[in-house]
């Protein structure tokens, strides 16, 4: 099992990807659209060489059968509350600022997708279930 894990957060029209070593420092995180998700990835599982993780939410089974195209086993696993910690891991990295800093974090909706952030609590969780 290689020692860096790539997760996947697939949706519709957009993916959350990250990339984190074992010791849990996030390598890669952004968002991609669907439809570059082969080419985002297989980027990342040349340079990386990692063990490939999914969500098992939206799309999960349409987007694993095309990235095992690219010939890595993909591990799906449970994204359950992935969305509402990926809030609040947004909100650590990019605190409210001017008004919004009196609103309670939980009230508050990101003004950017969060799917980067749901991947890499998904690789998070894959690394401390190791």
């Amino acid at each position: 099992m290689s020692r860096r894990v790539l997760a996947i957060d697939p949706g519709r029209e957009k993916c959350g990807v990250a990339v984190l070593a074992s010791d849990g420092r996030v390598l890669v995180q952004r968002v991609v659209t669907t439809a570059e998700l082969e080419v985002a990835v297989g980027t990342l599982i040349r340079e990386y060489e990692p063990t490939v993780i999914m969500g098992n939410g939206t799309t999960s089974a349409a987007a694993k059968a095309r990235v095992e195209e690219l010939g890595s086993e993909v591990i799906l696993v449970d994204e359950y509350r992935t969305t509402d910690a990926a809030k609040c891991a947004y909100w650590e990295a990019h605190p409210p600022r001017g008004w919004q800093r009196f609103v309670p974090r939980g009230m508050l909706v990101p003004p950017v997708p969060v799917d980067d952030f749901v991947a890499v609590i998904l690789a998070q969780r894959f690394l401390e279930k190791r």
